[in-house]
This record gives C-alpha cells, structure tokens and sequence, in this order.
C-alpha cells in the first residue's frame, strides 16, 4: 500500500483524510511556539508578503527548511533577499509526527512521515486566505497545521474546484488541523480572523499565526 493514503474518517464529517483536533496545543506550548515565531521573523529571511500574480498576499510568511514562493520552494529567498532560510529543527518533525499519531495515522505512515519545511504565516486580523491547493511539493505526504491567536473561519472543500461543497469550521488557538489521503490536495483558505479571540496566555494578543508542516519530497540538487 502506498503511504499516506489510508483514508481517515473524522468524526466532524470533513472526509477522509482530514481531521481537526481542537486544544491539541497547551497554553503553554502556544506560547513558546510564537517566541519562537519572533525570532523567526527577524531573520536571515525576514516576514515578506508573497507576491501571486502580482498581487501581493494580506498574510505575511517566514520559512524554515525551504523557502516558499508561487509556485516553487528554493533554498535560499530569491524573492526577498537571497538569503538561505532557517533548517528545519528536529523537534518540528518529532511534533509533525506526534500530530498524525494523534489524527489517526498508521505507526508505518507517522514514521514515515518527515516534513522538511515549515510555512508560518501571520494573519493581522484584516487578513484572508483565498480558495488554494497545496501542490508545490512533490511528496503527497499530509500537511500539518497549528493555530495560535485570534480564531479564524477555515474553509475545507473538495479537491475539483473552489465551489461547493464546502465545509466552514472555526480554528481557536491551539487546535490542530491535519489533511493527506484523498483530502491532500483540497481547497482550503481563510475567510475570516475574529478579532479579539486569543485566549490570554497564548503568547499572541492580536492576529494569528499559521504553522503548516509539510514534506517537499525536494533535494538539494533542486533548490536553484
């Protein structure tokens, strides 16, 4: 059997393959997570809005392992200041492990499962996510993704198009969202951050941050 691709059947209805697991973080670990987010966004490769067609994002990215830009990852930020990003830390792939453990993968797949990039976004509470797949990387593994902050309306749909069917769903800080299998390349986005929602001791007192854990299936050879 290929890996990844057992389907998963969450009890929220969202389809196989996805699975949301609300309060998965402590106070405490939302906190030290964005300490760590205020070093990261300093550098080498500061917080930049990605430019997509043109436009430029409301969000605002740092990178770990590889560095994202529509539609490719490289080593260093070509697109910002040709810095090379962060390496991914060991303890974010032993989380992004603990993560599908705790979603209902198979011990072959959390063992397999190796994510060597992470995609931090900060959302100010004005900030929206349009409609997207995530196919940028080569591995089909699952994309892990934390919430801290502000709550938001996630948009979770179906892997032909944009439209319906849909389903909205409220990420508070601290949950867990995870997708892989038939639910891999569904569109998702942002259509709301609701001001004023952190809960005190999360370490953030306004917007959102976004850590997405994903496996490129790139090597270095690749990067340029």
């Amino acid at each position: 059997m290929t890996l990844f691709t057992l389907d998963i059947d969450p009890p929220d209805g969202l389809g196989p393959g996805a699975a949301h697991l609300p309060a998965w973080l402590s106070l405490d670990q939302q906190r030290w997570l964005v300490e760590q987010f205020r070093v990261w966004e300093r550098g080498p490769v500061p917080i930049r809005a990605a430019k997509v067609r043109g436009h430029e994002m409301s969000v605002r990215t740092v990178c770990l392992g590889w560095h994202w830009q529509p539609y490719q990852y490289t080593r260093r930020a070509t697109d910002v200041n040709g810095e090379e990003v962060p390496p991914f830390p060991d303890w974010m792939v032993r989380l992004g492990r603990r993560a599908l453990a705790d979603a209902g993968y198979t011990a072959e797949q959390v063992s397999a499962y190796t994510p060597d990039t992470a995609l931090v976004n900060f959302y100010h509470r004005d900030a929206r996510m349009g409609m997207h797949q995530d196919k940028d990387e080569i591995s089909s593994a699952p994309v892990v993704s934390l919430s801290i902050g502000d709550a938001c309306t996630f948009r979770f749909g179906n892997v032909e198009n944009r439209s319906r069917p849909y389903t909205d769903l409220r990420l508070a800080s601290g949950d867990l969202f995870v997708f892989g299998g038939p639910a891999r390349l569904a569109f998702h986005g942002v259509t709301r951050v609701h001001p004023s929602t952190a809960p005190d001791g999360c370490g953030l007192d306004d917007g959102r941050i976004n850590i997405t854990l994903r496996m490129t299936g790139m090597t270095d050879d690749r990067s340029d």
